[in-house]
């Protein structure tokens, strides 16, 4: 039950009977602010002018009606022209039954959509750095979250594995490589490659240096360095599909994919469906020539092809080079028309930096000037980029947080800091690596999925390892505490499962009424597409969880009935925390 909806629907009755007819928009409820006493706060003065008195006269009135004719609502208090509503304590224990009772609690039903999700989309001449974190650990949560809302979800990656960046490291490797491979070398192949990125800028920076020193100016010297001249001839040769580069394109793509497979599944984030940028980049040039045809695109002196956008307060935009080679924007038009087609899509996240923002204005803007009504349906989830106390990194530099180093330090930390804390304390070996590696990743994950993900991020490692405070470990602590909890009642023999009559005290009606606020909170999630939505759910339960833990005591509990209602509870947050949790892509562990 959506209790928000539940009581806008009751309190529209009563107050429709009193006043005559009354919108749904003049009926303002809201959850009652903690220093007050209530579980839910009318706002009456949209109502004033129906009723012809005063606010407090008015939340009076209504709320006295309330009391008489509706069984669940136990009392209420007015403060000016705000009318706060109690709850009955048989209200929240038929809310608690319907928790334990459903067994996909917080799972939407199908809304029969098929939603793609797009994210990662990496090049394939780095490895994955820190940046590329935040994307995948966005765009797999999204996944979960708008999957746990009844739709079908696509996970598709578009790796760009083709263009002069791929050259580069495809050339230094020719030139300074020897045949050097992961197995010779024993690098991941990502690494391997990504060394020689750097190897090239290094290289064709002081190749410009050379030439600056000859008497030719900065941007001559750019542009006429050998090294650079000779990444474009192998772009060339590779368009037009010369065996020798395509074999080494091949064979060094291949090192790149078994080291981005590795960091993937350390990151525990998967994909339905892999796109290549060789196979679709060309896709795009027959809705050109679509939009040529239509008038919609125009042509310059030189065959470029364009749209001019200035009257939608953007400006011109190239669709397609004058040698008819094609260019973002084309790529993405065609994978679109195709994905959406295909896969009968009812949408399409894109999962990319804000540094695209105006690219993806521009594609649904096109799309829907050639008559694409699904254009509507494309969404950029545009998030900030991750910085470091040190200031920005820089892939051709060197000067990036490599992810796989990331998540060892990540890990080794957890290690260290669980040591220190006693919390390995009886576990075997195996269990504390487990452990370690479940605290380390739910740390960085937590770390970065709490921020919203528009907000450009400072990421500090020791920071996000912390069992105390907004923190993945803590959350993590939080749910192997209630189960110890458990586990000592299952060998005291305390049966648990089935619902028991007992009085709540207030703090246990707290957790209740936070617990049935879990599906909505998944479902604004999915609307605002953010994590950190699910992030700071979990937190505050387990926040006022721990108080409650604090103050009462459960196993050693005098009443029965009172200690199998409390082990009920502790069991219920715990499930809820643990599937929350799991849509951000994080383990909890039972020990810890």
């Amino acid at each position: 039950m959506n209790i928000d909806n539940y009581i806008s629907k009751i309190v529209l009755e009563i107050v429709s009977g009193l006043y005559g007819e009354v919108t749904p928009a003049q009926i303002q409820i809201q959850k009652t602010r903690k220093e007050f006493e209530g579980d839910y706060t009318l706002v009456t003065f949209p109502l004033l002018k129906l009723s012809r008195k005063s606010p407090e006269a008015t939340a009076t009135e209504i709320g006295e009606k309330l009391v008489q004719n509706i069984a669940h609502i136990s009392g209420f208090n007015v403060i000016k022209g705000f009318l706060n509503i109690s709850l009955s304590p048989e209200f929240w224990r038929g809310c608690f039954k319907d928790i334990i009772d459903s067994n996909n609690y917080g799972q939407a039903a199908s809304t029969g959509k098929t939603i793609m999700v797009e994210y990662s989309s990496p090049n394939t001449n780095k490895p994955l750095h820190l940046g590329h974190i935040r994307n995948n650990l966005l765009g797999y949560s999204v996944s979960q979250i708008l999957a746990a809302n009844g739709h079908n979800v696509i996970k598709a990656n578009l790796v760009n594995d083709r263009g002069i960046h791929i050259c580069k490291s495809m050339v230094a490797w020719l030139r300074y490589g020897n045949g050097e491979t992961p197995q010779s070398s024993g690098k991941k192949g990502d690494h391997l490659v990504g060394d020689y990125y750097v190897e090239f800028d290094k290289h064709y920076k002081a190749e410009i240096a050379e030439l600056i020193a000859v008497g030719k100016s900065e941007d001559e010297a750019k542009k006429s360095a050998p090294i650079l001249l000779e990444a474009q001839e192998m772009l060339r040769k590779w368009e037009a599909k010369d065996p020798n580069v395509r074999a080494l394109w091949e064979q060094m793509n291949g090192w790149v994919y078994e080291g981005f497979d590795v960091t993937y599944k350390a990151l525990g984030v998967d994909f339905d469906k892999v796109y290549y940028e060789s196979q679709t980049y060309l896709l795009g040039k027959s809705i050109v020539a679509e939009g040529l045809e239509k008038g919609i695109f125009f042509k310059k002196e030189d065959g470029s092809v364009w749209i001019d956008l200035t009257a939608d307060g953007l400006d011109q935009k190239l669709l397609l080079r004058g040698d008819g080679t094609s260019v973002y924007m084309t790529q993405d038009l065609g994978t679109a028309l195709e994905r959406f087609e295909k896969n009968n899509l009812d949408g399409i996240t894109y999962v990319v930096g804000n540094e695209q923002n105006y690219h993806f204005q521009v594609l649904k803007l096109v799309l829907k000037k050639l008559g694409y009504e699904w254009s509507d349906d494309i969404y950029h989830l545009s998030y900030g980029m991750v910085e470091l106390p040190e200031g920005k990194m820089k892939s051709r530099e060197g000067t990036v947080v490599d992810a796989d180093d990331l998540i060892d330090k990540m890990v080794d930390t957890a290690r260290e800091m669980s040591a220190e804390l006693g919390k390995l304390d009886g576990c075997t070996e195996e269990e504390a690596e487990k452990i370690c590696t479940m605290i380390g990743l739910g740390a960085l994950k937590y770390f970065i999925l709490k921020v919203d993900p528009k907000k450009t991020m400072l990421f500090d490692p020791r920071e996000s390892i912390d069992f105390n405070g907004n923190t993945g470990p803590f959350i993590q602590y939080t749910h192997a505490r209630i189960c110890s909890v458990l586990r000592k009642a299952e060998e005291q023999g305390i049966e648990y499962s089935q619902p028991v009559q007992a009085e709540f005290v207030p703090a246990e009606i707290e957790i209740i009424k936070m617990l049935t606020d879990y599906p909505q909170t998944v479902a604004t999630a999915a609307e605002s597409f953010s994590p950190s939505v699910i992030a700071a759910y979990a937190y505050e339960l387990c926040k006022l969880f721990n108080g409650y833990y604090h103050d009462h005591s459960i196993l050693r509990e005098q009443c029965e009935n009172t200690k199998r209602m409390r082990l009920q509870l502790a069991a219920q947050t715990a499930r809820i925390i643990r599937t929350a949790m799991a849509l951000l892509g994080i383990e909890v562990p039972e020990r810890m």
